[in-house]
């Protein structure tokens, strides 16, 4: 109780809560300078929010050396610790430990229910973005890779997204996996079915998809990471 009176305080400062925010989308570290300037604060203003922030382990912090002699500068970064506040007391995490182990035990038929509803979210998750008086087929590359861009920030994702229209390739990275701490106790379940999620967002919008993955978290990289080659649904 006494973290989380710490955490809510810390938060209620509304230039240090949108600092939090910004490095959240960051997807990398900060610097005290790069705080002060994007905020047009004193950076000794930044760095007691970055402090405070450091303080209840939100962030995390290193030094690092110049190359020039001076002093070594310091960055922030996102704490791999996470931050969930709870009135009254809630572990969804351990439901889904439990449900998951559940679906396990029934085998091969639980893993396909669990990657098919994984995949139903993921489209439900993109037609609520629809626009109702266009049809999918009308709406062009870039609005589709715009639709899957924001409802991956809705759910969480932190995404990075980069495409060729010509090749009809897109590129994106997950920085923040909603599933990450169930993820690491089973991979595999896990995995698939955030990868069934994925793909049903992207068929959602396009005909045909071919997606990838490229990077994993759970391999100790700093993102998951996708390819996805789709075909535009038909225009006839």
């Amino acid at each position: 109780m006494e973290q989380i009176l710490k955490i809510t305080n810390v938060l209620a400062d509304p230039t240090r809560y949108y600092i939090y925010e910004y490095i959240t989308k960051k997807h990398k570290e900060v610097s005290v300078q790069e705080i002060a300037e994007a905020f047009n604060i004193h950076p000794n203003v930044a760095r007691l929010h970055l402090t405070k922030l450091e303080d209840v382990n939100m962030l995390v912090s290193e030094t690092q050396k110049t190359g020039k002699g001076g002093r070594p500068s310091r960055l922030y970064r996102l704490s791999d610790d996470v931050i969930q506040l709870h009135f009254p007391f809630r572990d969804y995490q351990l439901l889904s430990r439990i449900a998951i182990q559940t679906m396990m035990k029934l085998g091969e038929a639980g893993k396909k229910a669990l990657y098919e509803t994984g995949k139903s979210f993921g489209k439900e998750l993109i037609e609520h973005r629809l626009p109702h008086d266009q049809p999918v087929k009308q709406l062009s590359f870039a609005e589709k890779v715009s639709i899957l861009k924001e409802a991956a920030e809705t759910a969480g994702f932190y995404p990075a997204f980069d495409y060729n229209e010509q090749e009809q390739k897109i590129y994106f990275q997950v920085f923040n996996c909603p599933f990450k701490e169930v993820a690491f106790h089973q991979p595999e379940m896990v995995c698939s079915m955030h990868h069934a999620f994925l793909r049903g967002m992207f068929e959602a919008l396009f005909d045909e998809v071919e997606l990838v993955e490229l990077e994993s978290m759970t391999s100790g990289c700093d993102s998951c990471s996708y390819r996805a080659v789709v075909a535009s649904p038909n225009q006839s």
